[in-house]
Protein backbone atom coordinates (compact mmCIF):
# COMPACT_ATOMS: atom_id res chain seq x y z
CA UNK A 1 0.00 0.00 0.00
CA UNK A 2 1.02 3.94 -0.68
CA UNK A 3 -0.42 4.87 2.33
CA UNK A 4 0.16 4.13 6.07
CA UNK A 5 3.65 5.85 6.95
CA UNK A 6 5.42 5.41 3.68
CA UNK A 7 5.72 9.24 3.43
CA UNK A 8 6.53 8.75 0.03
CA UNK A 9 8.57 5.96 -0.43
CA UNK A 10 6.09 3.65 -0.82
CA UNK A 11 5.44 5.25 -4.20
CA UNK A 12 8.03 3.50 -5.59
CA UNK A 13 8.37 -0.63 -6.27
CA UNK A 14 11.78 -1.64 -6.17
CA UNK A 15 11.81 -3.74 -2.88
CA UNK A 16 8.65 -5.41 -4.37
CA UNK A 17 10.33 -6.44 -7.50
CA UNK A 18 13.48 -7.75 -5.63
CA UNK A 19 11.03 -9.84 -3.51
CA UNK A 20 9.43 -11.16 -6.76
CA UNK A 21 12.96 -11.95 -8.23
CA UNK A 22 13.93 -13.72 -4.93
CA UNK A 23 10.44 -16.02 -5.19
CA UNK A 24 11.29 -17.09 -8.48
CA UNK A 25 14.66 -18.01 -8.17
CA UNK A 26 13.91 -19.81 -5.05
CA UNK A 27 10.98 -21.27 -5.82
CA UNK A 28 9.48 -20.54 -2.36
CA UNK A 29 7.51 -17.95 -0.43
CA UNK A 30 9.94 -14.96 0.02
CA UNK A 31 8.81 -12.16 2.62
CA UNK A 32 11.51 -9.21 2.65
CA UNK A 33 12.76 -6.97 5.18
CA UNK A 34 15.43 -4.49 4.36
CA UNK A 35 17.51 -3.35 7.01
CA UNK A 36 17.44 0.31 8.39
CA UNK A 37 20.85 0.72 6.88
CA UNK A 38 19.82 -0.95 3.58
CA UNK A 39 16.85 1.08 3.41
CA UNK A 40 18.37 5.22 4.52
CA UNK A 41 21.01 3.94 1.43
CA UNK A 42 18.99 2.49 -1.23
CA UNK A 43 16.15 5.25 -1.25
CA UNK A 44 14.60 8.28 -3.13
CA UNK A 45 15.91 11.16 -1.64
CA UNK A 46 14.02 14.50 -1.73
CA UNK A 47 15.75 16.64 -4.12
CA UNK A 48 18.83 19.07 -3.11
CA UNK A 49 17.71 22.65 -4.55
CA UNK A 50 18.37 25.89 -4.20
CA UNK A 51 16.80 29.43 -4.78
CA UNK A 52 17.92 32.58 -5.42
CA UNK A 53 15.35 35.57 -4.57
CA UNK A 54 15.20 39.09 -5.63
CA UNK A 55 13.12 42.19 -4.31
CA UNK A 56 12.54 45.32 -4.72
CA UNK A 57 11.33 48.31 -2.47
CA UNK A 58 9.67 51.67 -2.95
CA UNK A 59 10.66 55.08 -0.76
CA UNK A 60 8.05 53.69 2.00
CA UNK A 61 9.57 50.41 2.23
CA UNK A 62 6.41 48.64 0.07
CA UNK A 63 7.31 45.33 -1.93
CA UNK A 64 6.92 47.08 -5.78
CA UNK A 65 8.65 43.61 -7.23
CA UNK A 66 9.88 39.68 -6.14
CA UNK A 67 11.34 37.66 -8.36
CA UNK A 68 12.06 33.65 -7.16
CA UNK A 69 13.91 31.49 -9.13
CA UNK A 70 13.56 27.48 -7.77
CA UNK A 71 16.86 24.98 -9.16
CA UNK A 72 17.05 21.46 -8.59
CA UNK A 73 15.92 18.61 -9.89
CA UNK A 74 12.13 16.87 -10.80
CA UNK A 75 10.29 13.81 -8.87
CA UNK A 76 7.92 14.37 -12.04
CA UNK A 77 10.94 13.65 -14.36
CA UNK A 78 12.39 11.50 -12.17
CA UNK A 79 9.06 9.02 -11.56
CA UNK A 80 6.19 10.27 -13.68
CA UNK A 81 7.54 12.21 -16.99
CA UNK A 82 3.98 11.64 -18.53
CA UNK A 83 2.87 14.41 -15.90
CA UNK A 84 5.22 17.10 -17.10
CA UNK A 85 3.86 19.96 -19.02
CA UNK A 86 5.86 21.28 -21.83
CA UNK A 87 8.79 19.99 -19.86
CA UNK A 88 7.60 22.17 -16.22
CA UNK A 89 7.13 20.40 -13.35
CA UNK A 90 4.40 22.14 -11.56
CA UNK A 91 4.86 20.44 -8.83
CA UNK A 92 7.95 21.86 -7.95
CA UNK A 93 5.95 25.56 -7.52
CA UNK A 94 4.20 23.58 -4.52
CA UNK A 95 3.19 26.35 -1.99
CA UNK A 96 3.99 29.30 -4.83
CA UNK A 97 0.53 28.17 -7.20
CA UNK A 98 -1.98 30.84 -8.12
CA UNK A 99 -4.46 29.30 -5.52
CA UNK A 100 -1.79 28.92 -2.76
CA UNK A 101 0.39 31.83 -3.03
CA UNK A 102 -1.03 34.96 -0.20
CA UNK A 103 1.70 37.35 -1.61
CA UNK A 104 -0.25 38.23 -4.85
CA UNK A 105 -0.69 42.26 -3.45
CA UNK A 106 3.09 42.47 -5.17
CA UNK A 107 2.27 44.27 -8.36
CA UNK A 108 5.67 42.44 -9.95
CA UNK A 109 5.93 39.04 -9.73
CA UNK A 110 7.88 36.36 -10.98
CA UNK A 111 8.51 32.44 -9.83
CA UNK A 112 10.39 29.94 -12.26
CA UNK A 113 12.07 26.65 -11.73
CA UNK A 114 15.67 25.16 -13.67
CA UNK A 115 15.34 21.86 -13.57
CA UNK A 116 18.71 20.48 -13.07
CA UNK A 117 18.40 16.59 -12.62
CA UNK A 118 21.14 14.42 -11.36
CA UNK A 119 22.01 10.61 -11.35
CA UNK A 120 20.58 10.64 -7.31
CA UNK A 121 17.16 9.26 -7.87
CA UNK A 122 14.73 11.44 -5.97
CA UNK A 123 11.14 11.00 -4.53
CA UNK A 124 8.23 12.58 -2.70
CA UNK A 125 8.60 12.94 0.99
CA UNK A 126 6.09 14.05 3.46
CA UNK A 127 4.96 17.95 2.26
CA UNK A 128 7.36 17.68 -0.96
CA UNK A 129 8.43 20.86 -2.31
CA UNK A 130 6.41 22.87 -0.26
CA UNK A 131 8.82 22.34 2.52
CA UNK A 132 12.09 23.94 1.24
CA UNK A 133 9.72 26.62 -0.94
CA UNK A 134 7.96 27.97 2.03
CA UNK A 135 11.55 28.04 3.85
CA UNK A 136 12.87 30.41 0.55
CA UNK A 137 9.71 32.65 0.60
CA UNK A 138 9.17 33.18 3.86
CA UNK A 139 12.60 33.85 4.86
CA UNK A 140 13.37 36.26 2.20
CA UNK A 141 9.92 38.13 3.67
CA UNK A 142 11.83 38.53 6.74
CA UNK A 143 15.08 39.74 4.99
CA UNK A 144 12.69 42.27 3.24
CA UNK A 145 11.08 43.23 6.04
CA UNK A 146 14.58 44.27 8.20
CA UNK A 147 15.52 46.10 4.84
CA UNK A 148 12.30 48.27 5.08
CA UNK A 149 12.90 48.70 9.02
CA UNK A 150 9.46 46.82 9.73
CA UNK A 151 8.01 44.08 12.20
CA UNK A 152 8.34 41.16 10.42
CA UNK A 153 4.52 40.68 11.56
CA UNK A 154 3.30 43.56 9.94
CA UNK A 155 5.33 44.05 7.40
CA UNK A 156 3.42 41.04 6.48
CA UNK A 157 0.05 41.95 7.20
CA UNK A 158 0.43 44.54 4.51
CA UNK A 159 1.20 41.84 2.01
CA UNK A 160 -1.87 39.71 2.24
CA UNK A 161 -4.06 42.57 2.13
CA UNK A 162 -5.57 40.71 -0.66
CA UNK A 163 -5.37 36.87 0.81
CA UNK A 164 -7.54 37.16 3.82
CA UNK A 165 -7.34 33.19 4.82
CA UNK A 166 -3.43 33.64 4.81
CA UNK A 167 -3.96 36.65 7.09
CA UNK A 168 -6.55 35.27 9.45
CA UNK A 169 -4.07 32.24 10.24
CA UNK A 170 -1.37 34.53 10.73
CA UNK A 171 -3.31 36.81 13.01
CA UNK A 172 -4.41 33.50 15.07
CA UNK A 173 -0.73 32.53 15.60
CA UNK A 174 0.52 35.83 16.27
CA UNK A 175 -1.74 36.38 18.76
CA UNK A 176 -1.41 33.18 20.56
CA UNK A 177 2.25 33.67 20.83
CA UNK A 178 1.61 36.75 22.06
CA UNK A 179 3.41 38.71 19.41
CA UNK A 180 4.91 41.90 20.65
CA UNK A 181 4.73 41.28 24.15
CA UNK A 182 7.84 40.93 26.22
CA UNK A 183 9.67 37.80 26.24
CA UNK A 184 12.86 36.52 28.80
CA UNK A 185 15.90 37.91 28.15
CA UNK A 186 17.75 36.14 25.60
CA UNK A 187 14.99 34.92 24.06
CA UNK A 188 13.50 35.58 20.35
CA UNK A 189 10.70 35.19 18.11
CA UNK A 190 10.08 34.76 14.67
CA UNK A 191 7.40 34.28 12.33
CA UNK A 192 5.86 32.38 9.04
CA UNK A 193 3.05 31.43 6.89
CA UNK A 194 1.90 29.11 4.05
CA UNK A 195 -0.93 27.50 2.00
CA UNK A 196 -0.70 23.89 0.78
CA UNK A 197 -2.83 20.88 0.09
CA UNK A 198 -5.83 23.32 0.78
CA UNK A 199 -4.71 24.23 4.01
CA UNK A 200 -3.55 27.93 5.26
CA UNK A 201 -0.76 27.55 8.12
CA UNK A 202 1.32 29.90 10.36
CA UNK A 203 4.06 29.44 12.90
CA UNK A 204 5.61 31.03 15.72
CA UNK A 205 8.91 30.00 16.91
CA UNK A 206 10.66 31.20 20.71
CA UNK A 207 14.03 30.78 20.64
CA UNK A 208 17.69 31.40 21.85
CA UNK A 209 20.93 31.07 21.14
CA UNK A 210 23.88 30.82 23.56
CA UNK A 211 27.10 32.35 22.95
CA UNK A 212 28.66 29.29 21.98
CA UNK A 213 25.97 29.04 19.06
CA UNK A 214 23.76 26.27 20.71
CA UNK A 215 20.01 26.28 19.76
CA UNK A 216 17.22 26.38 21.54
CA UNK A 217 13.73 25.90 20.57
CA UNK A 218 11.94 26.87 23.59
CA UNK A 219 8.16 26.98 22.28
CA UNK A 220 6.30 26.61 18.65
CA UNK A 221 3.14 27.99 17.84
CA UNK A 222 0.74 26.08 14.65
CA UNK A 223 -1.89 27.73 13.48
CA UNK A 224 -4.11 26.12 10.43
CA UNK A 225 -7.24 26.63 8.69
CA UNK A 226 -8.09 23.50 6.43
CA UNK A 227 -11.98 24.64 6.11
CA UNK A 228 -13.55 21.68 8.40
CA UNK A 229 -12.59 20.05 11.24
CA UNK A 230 -14.16 16.62 12.78
CA UNK A 231 -11.73 15.67 14.78
CA UNK A 232 -10.10 18.48 17.17
CA UNK A 233 -7.99 16.52 18.51
CA UNK A 234 -6.51 14.19 15.64
CA UNK A 235 -5.64 17.72 13.84
CA UNK A 236 -3.46 18.69 16.68
CA UNK A 237 -1.76 15.56 16.68
CA UNK A 238 -0.70 15.63 13.07
CA UNK A 239 0.24 19.55 13.42
CA UNK A 240 2.60 18.14 16.41
CA UNK A 241 3.77 14.98 14.22
CA UNK A 242 3.89 17.26 11.43
CA UNK A 243 6.27 20.03 13.60
CA UNK A 244 8.97 16.50 14.49
CA UNK A 245 9.24 16.26 11.15
CA UNK A 246 9.85 19.59 9.64
CA UNK A 247 12.30 20.41 12.71
CA UNK A 248 14.14 17.63 12.30
CA UNK A 249 14.66 18.24 8.78
CA UNK A 250 15.79 21.53 9.12
CA UNK A 251 18.37 20.91 12.06
CA UNK A 252 19.68 17.33 10.87
CA UNK A 253 17.73 15.88 7.80
CA UNK A 254 20.81 15.47 5.61
CA UNK A 255 22.11 12.37 3.22
CA UNK A 256 25.11 13.02 1.59
CA UNK A 257 26.58 11.15 -1.85
CA UNK A 258 30.49 9.93 -2.28
CA UNK A 259 31.70 7.67 -4.97
CA UNK A 260 28.16 6.63 -5.83
CA UNK A 261 27.18 5.36 -2.29
CA UNK A 262 25.10 7.19 0.98
CA UNK A 263 27.38 7.78 3.19
CA UNK A 264 24.85 7.83 6.17
CA UNK A 265 23.17 4.74 6.78
CA UNK A 266 21.31 4.66 10.13
CA UNK A 267 20.91 7.34 13.50
CA UNK A 268 24.14 7.28 14.36
CA UNK A 269 25.21 9.05 11.16
CA UNK A 270 21.30 10.43 10.20
CA UNK A 271 20.09 11.78 13.38
CA UNK A 272 16.18 12.30 13.77
CA UNK A 273 14.00 14.67 16.60
CA UNK A 274 14.77 13.26 19.96
CA UNK A 275 12.54 13.81 23.00
CA UNK A 276 14.90 16.63 24.19
CA UNK A 277 15.83 18.39 21.16
CA UNK A 278 11.81 18.38 20.60
CA UNK A 279 9.88 21.85 21.89
CA UNK A 280 6.17 21.96 23.25
CA UNK A 281 3.90 22.94 20.02
CA UNK A 282 0.78 24.51 20.62
CA UNK A 283 -2.03 24.46 18.12
CA UNK A 284 -4.49 26.60 17.21
CA UNK A 285 -7.30 25.17 14.94
CA UNK A 286 -9.23 28.21 12.96
CA UNK A 287 -11.57 26.44 10.29
CA UNK A 288 -13.30 28.74 8.51
CA UNK A 289 -15.97 26.59 6.40
CA UNK A 290 -16.51 26.27 2.56
CA UNK A 291 -13.29 23.51 1.63
CA UNK A 292 -11.85 20.64 3.09
CA UNK A 293 -7.95 20.71 3.21
CA UNK A 294 -5.42 18.06 4.31
CA UNK A 295 -3.77 18.57 8.39
CA UNK A 296 -1.22 15.68 7.81
CA UNK A 297 1.19 17.83 5.97
CA UNK A 298 0.62 21.39 5.34
CA UNK A 299 1.98 22.85 8.62
CA UNK A 300 5.05 20.75 8.02
CA UNK A 301 6.32 24.01 5.73
CA UNK A 302 6.10 26.77 8.37
CA UNK A 303 7.93 25.19 11.31
CA UNK A 304 11.22 25.47 9.97
CA UNK A 305 11.16 29.00 8.41
CA UNK A 306 9.74 30.09 11.73
CA UNK A 307 12.66 28.80 13.74
CA UNK A 308 15.23 30.14 11.01
CA UNK A 309 13.67 33.70 11.32
CA UNK A 310 13.88 33.56 15.20
CA UNK A 311 17.43 32.38 14.97
CA UNK A 312 18.02 35.93 12.60
CA UNK A 313 16.09 38.02 15.14
CA UNK A 314 18.39 36.11 17.91
CA UNK A 315 21.72 36.45 16.09
CA UNK A 316 21.51 38.65 13.45
CA UNK A 317 22.93 36.42 10.98
CA UNK A 318 20.80 34.57 8.11
CA UNK A 319 20.95 30.56 7.98
CA UNK A 320 22.14 30.33 3.60
CA UNK A 321 22.15 26.32 4.16
CA UNK A 322 20.49 23.26 6.07
CA UNK A 323 20.53 21.00 7.98
CA UNK A 324 21.81 23.34 10.69
CA UNK A 325 23.51 20.36 12.11
CA UNK A 326 26.38 21.27 9.71
CA UNK A 327 26.22 24.90 10.10
CA UNK A 328 29.81 26.57 11.75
Amino acid sequence: MYVGGGFGRRGESDYAAQAAAAAKATGRPVKLIWSRDEDIQHDFYRPVSQCKLTGGLDADGNVVALHARLSGPSILAYLMPQRMENGIDMVAFQGWTAEEFGYRSIPNLRLDHAVRNTVVPVGFWRGVNTNQNAIYMECFIDELAHAAGKDPLEFRRALLKDSPKHLAVLEAAAAKAGWGKPLPPGVFRGIAQNCAYGSYTAAVAEVSVSPQGTLKIHRMVAATDPGHVVNPNQVACQVEGSFVFGLGAVLFGAVTIDKGRAVQSNFDTYPVMRMADMPPVETVIAPSGGFWGGVGEPTIAVAGPAVLNAIFAATGKRIRSLPLGQQA
